[in-house]
Formats: structure tokens, C-alpha cells, sequence
């Protein structure tokens, strides 16, 4: 029993200095985990929604007008009057402004409509070029537009458009997040960005995600997940949306990681598609004549959704995975390039190489300035077929 006291007590510990927690009574609020709870500090709770778009204390449900005016009409301010937001068709819309320094901790959305249509964009600290920009399904782990649970530590998706995130996203000077609705229909969103306003230490890096797609990937050719970062950083998560051209299995690729400098070979290199997502032997499961892809999800990782052919227009296979290197984010300090390939099996027990529709989302944290993101694809390129 002591033993086991001793190794519970040395866990919280390496818990809580693994993210910089401090012993002294300049402790500001940003430590994760359970051994941190009781820990006061002086870092300022607030949160934006359509109910307090600016996030000042005291508020809050002073809406006089909004979606739900007319349900509360008998009830007045106070009573649920602005709960969701409508974008129109091609507006851009501000979801947040907040003046540091400070960092995000939460966010709930809930939108309607394509989910591929609404952009989601972060920027810190005035800059420029945005260091998120991701369609809003793919960043929340759910990249079809179909419900699929995820449950994980940095990204929740719950029934039905429930989608949170908990990546911490620390900022000096201030954060904006913006939707844009690239659709033509309109598009309703529920929100909310919980974060608080503290000091950020000199070592905490800044949150990045990007996503690309490949539709249809060219033959005998990688995926490129992420390429051209340049800095200082860890790469600390991937998802996937995997459409299946062809028929049989599709995940013998290899993921390759090329870290300050590597050129043709690189550091990391995987031993398989579902090996990379934590799981092995096709993510399947039953006996051998009644196979199936089993679905799961885990902290860290998951096979969250499994879309097969329903003999009409659901033609194609369709997979939704994520990786999540929270215990194990990948270091670099120069530059960074993600790649995985897309390979199958021939009738002769060759690979063969395939040519699929992969949409990937790559998170990460770096020392800004970042380089530049690839210019997003157009709506139709975005679109799901």
C-alpha cells in the first residue's frame, strides 16, 4: 500500500511539472490536471457567447434582441434572448476579441448546416495571417458532417452538434476567432470560448492547426499533412477524414515526421496507418468469415467514425481518426514536415499504392511569426462528395 501511495504521489508530481507548474504563490492558473484544483491564483475567469459577446464581467443575459427574443417575449432580458448567432451566406463573422495576455481553455460550438462551409480562424496577438484555419468539423474531430462520439482529452464530440475543444491556447497581446460562412444557405451558431486572462510564462508557445485535402491523392504519392513551419515547437496532434477509393484495406501507409532538416528520410517513420492511430490488425475485430471495422475512442486516440456503403448512394468507405501526442508531442526546433502514405494491397501480395480522398488537420504549437498557410481550397474542393 505505501508503495502504491509513493507511485500515485510521484505521478501527480510529474503531472504537474510537465506543465510548468510552479511551487510558489506566482502560480497562474494555466496548470492541467487534477493535482492543480485546489491551487488559488489570481487569474480572471470570463467567457464569450452570443449571451456576452465581449466577455466583461457582469455582462452577461443583457440581451434585448437576438434569436430567442421572441420565445422570451413573455419573459423579457435575462431569459435566453440572444442564445446562437445566424451568418449569412459569405459573411465573415468575429466569434471573439479578447485583449491579454491571457489564454483560451475552452470551446463549445454547435453550428448547422455543411460543416465543411464554416471556416474556422484563429489569430494572436494583431497578427496578420491567421494561425488556425480549419473548416469547423475537422477541428472538432468530425470532418463527414454525420455524429460520430469522440471522446478524448483535447477534442469532445457529443450528441448531436456538441463540439469542444480543450487544447490550451495561451496569447500576449490578444486572440480573435472569426467563422466564415463560404456557403449559400445560412448558417446558425451556438458558441462559447471560455478562457482567462493571466500572465503567460516566457516559454508557452502559441496554438497552430491547418488542414489540407488531397481529393484525389496523385498515384504514388504522399499526403502531405503539414509542411513549411519554421520555428521552435512541438507537433502535438492529427485527424483524419479517409475516403476509400477502392475496395479492400486501405491503411498500410506509413506516417513519416522530417524534423530540422531531414531531407529524403525522415526521423519518425511509422509502421502502419491504423499502428499510427494506436490500433493494429485493420481496426478489426469478429471471427474470421464475419469481420468488422470496430469504432473506438480513447484519450488519446480513436477510429471515432465509420461510414460503410449502404448499397444506394453511401458508395464509398469513409473514416474519421485522430491521434492525439499529448504524453508524446513531437520536438522540433527548426522546421517541421508531416507526410503519410496511401497504400493497399494487390491481388500478388504487392502494395499498391491508392488514390484517396484524405483531409487532414494537424495541430500544433511553435514560437511565432509562423510561415504562412497553403492557400485554403475553394468551396467546391471543399465540399463532400
Amino acid at each position: 500500500m505505501k508503495r502504491m501511495l509513493c507511485l500515485i504521489s510521484v505521478f501527480f508530481v510529474l503531472v504537474g511539472s510537465s506543465f510548468g507548474q510552479q511551487s510558489e504563490p506566482s502560480f497562474n492558473g494555466l496548470d492541467v490536471g487534477m493535482s492543480s484544483l485546489a491551487r488559488l491564483s489570481h487569474a480572471k475567469t470570463r467567457s464569450i457567447s452570443a449571451e456576452n459577446m465581449t466577455g466583461e464581467k457582469g455582462k452577461g443575459g443583457m440581451a434585448t434582441e437576438g434569436l430567442g427574443a421572441n420565445a422570451a417575449r413573455d419573459l423579457g432580458q435575462t431569459w435566453k434572448v440572444s442564445p446562437a448567432v445566424r451568418i449569412a451566406p459569405k459573411q465573415l463573422y468575429t466569434v471573439a476579441e479578447i485583449q491579454g495576455p491571457g489564454a483560451i481553455q475552452h470551446i463549445w460550438m454547435s453550428p448547422t448546416g455543411q460543416l465543411r462551409f464554416a471556416i474556422l480562424r484563429f489569430y494572436w496577438d494583431g497578427e496578420s495571417d491567421p494561425s488556425v484555419e480549419v473548416p469547423i468539423g475537422d477541428f472538432f474531430a468530425s470532418g463527414w458532417g454525420r455524429y460520430a462520439q469522440v471522446s478524448s482529452l483535447a477534442v469532445c464530440a457529443n450528441p448531436l452538434r456538441g463540439y469542444n475543444s480543450y487544447w490550451q491556447m495561451p496569447f500576449r497581446k490578444s486572440a480573435k476567432i472569426t467563422v466564415e460562412n463560404i456557403g449559400e444557405e445560412p448558417l446558425v451558431l451556438y458558441y462559447q470560448v471560455d478562457y482567462t486572462l493571466t500572465e503567460i510564462p516566457k516559454d508557452m508557445a502559441y496554438f497552430h492547426a491547418q488542414f489540407r485535402r488531397s481529393n484525389p491523392l496523385p498515384y504514388k504519392t504522399d499526403h502531405v499533412i503539414l509542411d513549411g513551419v519554421k520555428g521552435w515547437g512541438q507537433y502535438v496532434g492529427t485527424y483524419l477524414a479517409w475516403g476509400v477509393h477502392n475496395t479492400g484495406w486501405w491503411g498500410e501507409g506509413e506516417i513519416k515526421f522530417f524534423i530540422d532538416g531531414d531531407s529524403k528520410f525522415p526521423t519518425i517513420c511509422g509502421t502502419g496507418t491504423e499502428d499510427y492511430f494506436c490500433g493494429s490488425h485493420g481496426f478489426q475485430v469478429g471471427s474470421e468469415n464475419a469481420r468488422h471495422y470496430q469504432e473506438f475512442t480513447t484519450p488519446y486516440s480513436g477510429l471515432a467514425q465509420v461510414i460503410l456503403p449502404n448499397g444506394l448512394d453511401d458508395s464509398q468507405q469513409r473514416y474519421g481518426l485522430y491521434r492525439w501526442h499529448i504524453v508524446d508531442p513531437v520536438r522540433f526546433e527548426q522546421d517541421l514536415k508531416v507526410t503519410i502514405q496511401a497504400l493497399g494491397w494487390r491481388s500478388d501480395g504487392r502494395y499498391l499504392p491508392l488514390q484517396d480522398d484524405i483531409a487532414s488537420t494537424a495541430f500544433w504549437y511553435q514560437t511565432e511569426p509562423h510561415a504562412p498557410f497553403p492557400k485554403l481550397p475553394d468551396k467546391d474542393a471543399l465540399e463532400l462528395k
